[in-house]
């Protein structure tokens, strides 16, 4: 009677160790990824350059996790996740009387992306789907493997291209009449410092423009990972931990991807 007991007690906390359906929200930095900085600043147009600095190692980040066990031997889960990585930029203006520069640093509005105005930032978004095979049955502990696919979103980086191809009729006009500044003429000398502050302004506000206008760049890859899930029986509440080491995907030049995510989280699961 005693052993009847203890194989019910044993296969009923099997049972609401493992939750038929389950969502939850996690910290999710991306591992070993950098962005290169320029080492020097590089001509966007006459009397106007541009310079972004990096990052490196490690991309703050966040996301979101659904998973479904209820298939006999495979589970299922779909995850959502956003990485950044803040670098600083920022436009050089040369007076051309005096040689000085102006510098205006940058701060752009990324549309698209859940960040408001301030220091540019690359972002990446991960829409991953996987299979995942348990290792083990035991309760209560749910180690497993897997892999899937993943769909890339990533935004550009402010490079000298990028800068370049804003420069239009009216930017143009500005640097042609700075360059054309009477050195000696006190009067002049003035104006083009005044000028100068204007075409950096200019150059910021078409900068910022451009950028929501950009938007992102997709790409497909895959992924692999190993993973673990804990829940205690009968209470609705579970943590995660993934590993994945992601395959393919297209990044800016600038970029030295680690395509290694961790995923550390809690969520409700029933």
């Amino acid at each position: 009677m005693n052993i009847k007991a203890l194989l019910a007690a044993g296969a009923l906390l099997a049972t609401q160790s493992f939750a038929i359906v389950g969502i939850g929200a996690h910290y999710a930095p991306g591992l070993g990824t950098k962005m290169n900085a320029m080492d020097a600043p590089a001509p966007v147009a006459d009397n106007v350059s541009l310079q972004h600095q990096g990052f490196d190692g490690l991309m703050q980040g966040f996301g979101f996790k659904l998973w479904v066990d209820l298939l006999p031997i495979i589970d299922i889960e779909a995850t959502l996740n956003i990485q950044f990585g803040s670098y600083d930029a920022a436009l050089y203006v040369t007076d051309p009387v005096n040689g000085s520069v102006t510098e205006v640093p940058l701060e752009i509005e990324l549309g698209g992306t859940p960040f408001g105005k301030a220091n540019p930032k690359f972002v990446a978004m991960t829409g991953d789907l996987s299979i995942t095979y348990p290792i083990t049955f035991l309760p209560i502990i749910r180690p497993y493997i897997g892999g899937g696919l993943s769909y890339h979103l990533n935004s550009f980086v402010l490079n000298q291209k990028f800068v370049s191809g804003i420069i239009d009729g009216t930017t143009q006009e500005m640097i042609q009449v700075l360059a054309q500044i009477d050195p000696t003429d006190p009067a002049s000398v003035q104006a083009a410092q005044e000028k100068t502050q204007q075409l950096g302004e200019v150059m910021k506000e078409k900068v910022q423009k451009a950028a929501i206008d950009e938007g992102l760049n997709t790409s497909i890859g895959g992924h692999i990972l190993v993973g673990l899930r804990a829940k205690l029986p009968i209470i609705p509440i579970a943590a995660y931990t993934n590993f994945k080491y992601y395959i393919g995907g297209d990044y800016p030049s600038e970029i030295d991807a680690g395509n290694m995510a961790l995923e550390l989280g809690i969520g409700l699961a029933i």
